[in-house]
């Protein structure tokens, strides 16, 4: 039996992230396609920004840390991150820091009219690009291909020109006594500004990065408006948010 595209997008992107590159006859014979299919398979995932079509090939679009987390979006990731667009309202400016669940919020704005985003994302874009209602302001700095963002002290110094309505962060980790937090200090003093920014300040993440705290403190609990989760977030860190007033949207 045939593969269906869906079942070809993952070998492919599997093949991507082991090898990084593939050729199109490879390719071929892998998946049991004719060449002009493993052509148009390609064509079709540079579309949605996963790789880059090179001569007779292709190349991941992203580093490869991120394309080991890319998978995740189709389950939770893609959840909170719908959650998080429907939050949204037309004609809102928002800031939308790095990462991977965070990117995805572009993806679910569709239908939604005259959305700026500030953000120093690059995943972002590749969701963004297609969507003619979404205007895009990307800060500058130095890029981290890990994070797929731009951070330092140019990045830090940008998000002081832009006031919004609702910056929407990513974290690496988060504990009662450390709040949230990142894994790079950088990363953190970048994202503390953007929640100072703005009118209020909303946490995505998964509930699997709570118990874990990261190495740089962002914010307190008490210092976000509110976390977009998924449901298996345990009652002992609902409890802790609810003190802190912290609204809980499960997606």
């Amino acid at each position: 039996m045939s593969k269906t595209f869906s079942e070809r997008k993952s070998v492919i992107l599997d093949l991507l992230m082991e090898a990084g590159s593939v050729s199109v006859s490879e390719l071929a014979k892998r998946l049991k396609v004719t060449v002009v299919t493993a052509r148009a398979d390609l064509a079709l995932l540079e579309e949605e920004g996963l790789l880059v079509r090179t001569h007779g090939g292709a190349v991941p679009s992203q580093h490869p840390k991120m394309m080991e987390r890319m998978p995740a979006e189709k389950g939770v990731k893609g959840k909170i991150a719908k959650a998080a667009a429907d939050m949204i309202k037309n004609g809102d400016t928002i800031i939308v820091s790095a990462g991977t669940t965070t990117a995805l919020i572009a993806k679910y704005l569709l239908g939604k009219k005259n959305i700026h985003i500030v953000t120093n994302n690059t995943l972002l874009l590749s969701y963004a690009r297609t969507n003619p209602q979404i205007r895009v302001t990307l800060i500058g700095g130095e890029f981290r291909p890990e994070e797929e963002g731009v951070v330092g002290p140019m990045a830090l110094q940008s998000i002081d020109q832009f006031y919004v309505s609702k910056a929407f962060i990513g974290i690496d980790g988060a504990s009662a006594k450390q709040g949230f937090t990142a894994h790079f200090v950088e990363s953190a003093d970048l994202v503390r500004k953007m929640a100072e920014q703005a009118d209020q300040s909303i946490v995505l993440s998964d509930s699997g990065k709570f118990g874990k705290p990261g190495f740089a403190r962002i914010l307190p609990f008490e210092g976000v408006d509110a976390l977009v989760t998924d449901s298996d977030l345990i009652q002992e860190f609902e409890t802790e948010l609810a003190t802190a007033e912290v609204r809980v949207v499960k997606a």
